[in-house]
């Protein structure tokens, strides 16, 4: 009998982008309350600048006195950089949401690609969807995909909304387009810290300081002598597209460029490592950690204070920026009646310069509570990580090891807004020789927005105990107290509506009337939802 030998065939690679379309698909449903919450706070920033210029510049030559006026603001340059755009309403709107709008659409893009690349792998579930038919390139190809996606929807918004407000075609285009490339080359750079770091967490860390570089690069260069510098930032290229001003189109080429020579070296990258791990290999720490480090509280503060300090310098910076301008708000409105009425109503004070710094404290409020949310989620991806489990086989109880997490959350909104005060009260105290005076209002006034962030915070805690799957929609509840305190006043909402924000509650400082009561009941209404959340965390199954 002849013995047959049988010889196994190897199993087919699949090419390089296989399933990439199938990735994409799946991560556009975990990105639906994500994504829009980004793109509507975008869209509604852009149109209620445009809407803000429209109503509030309507004297003949004030948009003029106003560019003039900023021109001549280093503050003011350094925050916004210079208008190189024309005095119209769309050219003016494009300046002002310029430099930050662009910051902030790197934000999304960078956040999006690390979600979608190294954290994945951090997780463990990209190991599971790549044992089937999955390219190499694939995870990173459907995560640059989707920031894509996010920015060019996030685009055309913008750009529809200008023309709605009857701006040129070209001119929102133009801009549209700078805020589209930008974010483009922040997903790129966010692919290649992706291949670098061995951990999201390293990964958000590199790509946000290339973008915090960036906003310095341009900064420096527009506010100093040496204007070539800002053409060495991302967000600098963005404003030398120059929208409604000429329409610099050749300009885009070059975030273009940059995007294809960032994407081209991660893949590359991609190709030189193993799934999980990153070009840079972490450092062994000690066998033994030290006594400080003992204890959930020490865990969550070792897992947040990298994270709390990029905050912190980012608010510090900012408030030091608003400190500058606050003493020439006065100057820069000018005669524009109808502008320093839109100040003082957004504000609710009478004193324009009191009304502008009510006005940027609520806006940092706003950026604390995207902090705090920020941090509040960091309980459930601890979670669904499985990095939960092995801490609650200790000593350590469910109850005890989310209060460890949520009391560094907690205290890091008060760290950022207690530098946001003095960063503000210094500048301005020195710029109105009354640092004495100012120092302890300002200061004041930035502590007051606290109980709100905490409503927020606590509300996300809510859903990561009764609805763990829910928790993104955290973003969601943010989102809604952003239209309502920046769109409802515009669209004329009752105030029942409005009273739904816990921001409309805080006290107008400084300047205003204090009353410790609102305070107190944002407080007591956090405290109620974070125990109610807590409670609910202690009794459900961990998923």
């Amino acid at each position: 009998m002849t013995a047959v030998t049988t010889t196994s065939l190897p199993a087919a690679r699949p090419g390089r982008l296989a399933g990439t379309g199938l990735l994409l698909k799946i991560w556009l449903r975990r990105d639906r309350i994500m994504m829009p919450s980004w793109i509507y706070a975008l869209t509604a920033l852009v149109a209620s600048t445009v809407y803000g210029f429209k109503t509030g510049y309507d004297e003949p030559g004030s948009l003029e006195k106003f560019a003039r006026g900023i021109n001549d603001n280093p503050s003011a340059k350094a925050l916004y950089g210079p208008v190189l755009n024309d005095h119209t309403v769309g050219g003016m709107a494009a300046w002002r949401v310029g430099a930050t709008g662009t910051a902030m659409v790197g934000v999304m893009c960078i956040l999006l690609v690390v979600r979608h690349s190294r954290a994945e792998e951090e997780s463990g579930r990209l190991e599971l969807v790549g044992a089937g038919v999955l390219g190499r390139r694939a995870p990173l190809t459907a995560a640059l995909l989707v920031a894509g996606a996010a920015g060019a929807t996030l685009a055309v918004l913008a750009a529809l909304v200008m023309v709605a407000f009857g701006a040129p075609v070209d001119g929102a285009v133009a801009f549209a387009l700078s805020w589209l490339v930008s974010g483009l080359v922040f997903a790129g750079v966010a692919a290649v810290t992706s291949q670098l770091a061995e951990t999201s967490r390293l990964a958000n860390g590199l790509a946000f300081a290339v973008l915090g570089t960036s906003f310095l690069l341009r900064a420096v260069g527009d506010v100093g002598s040496a204007g070539w510098v800002s053409w060495l930032s991302p967000i600098g290229w963005a404003q030398r597209v120059r929208p409604f001003a000429g329409d610099h189109w050749a300009v885009l080429l070059l975030p273009l460029l940059t995007f294809a020579l960032l994407a081209t070296a991660a893949y590359a990258l991609t190709e030189r490592r193993d799934l999980g791990a990153g070009i840079l290999a972490p450092s062994l720490g000690p066998k033994r950690a030290a006594p400080s480090l003992h204890g959930p509280f020490a865990l969550a503060w070792r897992l947040q204070r990298g994270t709390l300090a990029g905050w912190a310098g980012g608010f510090f910076v900012y408030g030091l920026a608003i400190g500058g301008v606050a003493d020439g708000v006065g100057d820069l409105v000018g005669d524009s009646d109808s502008t320093a009425k839109s100040i003082r109503e957004m504000g609710g004070q009478q004193d324009i310069t009191d009304a502008f710094l009510t006005t940027a404290m609520g806006l940092m409020a706003l950026l604390a509570a995207v902090y705090a949310v920020q941090g509040v989620l960091r309980l459930r991806g601890e979670e669904t990580a499985q990095r939960l489990e092995p801490v609650l086989a200790t000593a350590v109880g469910r109850v005890r090891w989310a209060l460890a997490q949520l009391a560094v959350t907690v205290a890091g909104t008060a760290v950022v807004l207690t530098l946001t005060g003095i960063a503000v009260g210094l500048v301005h105290g020195v710029r109105s020789d009354d640092l004495g005076g100012q120092l302890p209002r300002v200061f004041g006034a930035a502590l007051a927005q606290l109980p709100a962030v905490w409503v927020i915070a606590a509300a996300t805690v809510l859903l990561f105990g009764l609805l763990p799957r829910a928790t993104q929609a955290g973003w969601g509840v943010l989102t809604v107290c952003v239209m309502l305190g920046q769109v409802g006043p515009v669209l004329n909402l009752p105030q029942a509506v409005l009273d739904v924000s816990p921001f409309t509650h805080t006290p107008k400082l400084p300047g205003g009337g204090f009353s410790a009561l609102p305070l107190l009941s944002l407080t007591a209404l956090a405290l109620a939802l974070a125990a109610a959340g807590l409670l609910a965390f202690r009794r459900r199954d961990i998923s």
